[in-house]
């Protein structure tokens, strides 16, 4: 993450259609070679000036996050809040993991509030984690519940002091996006989901927390839902609205 964080070195992730990623997948491997190929958009005659044109609208929204201090998500069974105020939004446009689509800052620690429930299965080191809901007070879970490998969860928030706190905060924001896959290089990218990360901080986006972990899961914002900042409404119902 130091590495990232300073620019010292160039990088770029990405992943090749294999029999085994397909199968993960639920698809076959002809099926999943059209997903890869078309979450990167590489099915479209110009690619690049399709991630230029991503990179200028989600340069845009990263001004306007970056203008507000407070913000709420929530949705039918989510209401988490945070502060981000001389925090960094970092605009995700496919220059370094690939494909690309989010938008993600790190939450001044003690600030993350309430509830979220993540939709879809939270994966860390090869197992599942079904049903997840965490209940966050003064920026830690103090509660945790899930209808799949509870145990698992509860041992990975006691690996250390920061595993408990939230690391970053994400903005799904490719709509090519669509099926979970159980490979979070592009389950956290889904357009119309949010994306929280227990652990670690990304030191780019000047968060502070530290922890051997870095765990990110999913919930979906394409029905009922509402992201404010400072109180006003910036996105509902999984699309941005400013």
């Amino acid at each position: 993450f130091k590495q990232m964080g300073t620019g010292k070195y160039k990088w770029v992730g990405t992943q090749f259609p294999t029999f085994a990623d397909a199968q993960e997948a639920d698809m076959s491997l002809s099926d999943y070679e059209d997903f890869v190929y078309g979450a990167g958009h590489l099915d479209a005659a110009d690619p690049v000036r399709h991630w230029l044109k991503v990179e200028k609208e989600q340069k845009r929204l990263v001004k306007i996050l970056e203008s507000a201090d407070q913000f709420r998500f929530r949705s039918a069974d989510t209401d988490l809040c945070f502060r981000a105020k001389g925090r960094k939004w970092i605009s995700c446009h496919g220059t370094e993991n690939f494909p690309d689509g989010e938008i993600f800052t790190g939450p001044i620690e003690n600030t993350v509030e309430g509830k979220i429930h993540f939709s879809f299965p939270a994966v860390y080191m090869g197992r599942e984690v079904n049903d997840v809901c965490l209940t966050f007070k003064k920026g830690k879970v103090v509660s945790e519940t899930a209808g799949k490998n509870l145990e698992f969860l509860k041992n990975m928030l006691g690996v250390d002091a920061g595993a408990r706190f939230v690391g970053e905060i994400a903005i799904g924001t490719n709509y090519d996006i669509k099926k979970f896959t159980r490979n979070t290089l592009f389950d956290e990218k889904i357009g119309g989901t949010c994306h929280l990360a227990l652990g670690a901080s990304i030191p780019e986006s000047r968060g502070k927390n530290k922890s051997a972990i870095h765990w990110d899961m999913v919930c979906d914002l394409r029905q009922s839902s509402e992201i404010t900042a400072d109180g006003k409404t910036i996105y509902r119902n999984g699309k941005f609205v400013v």
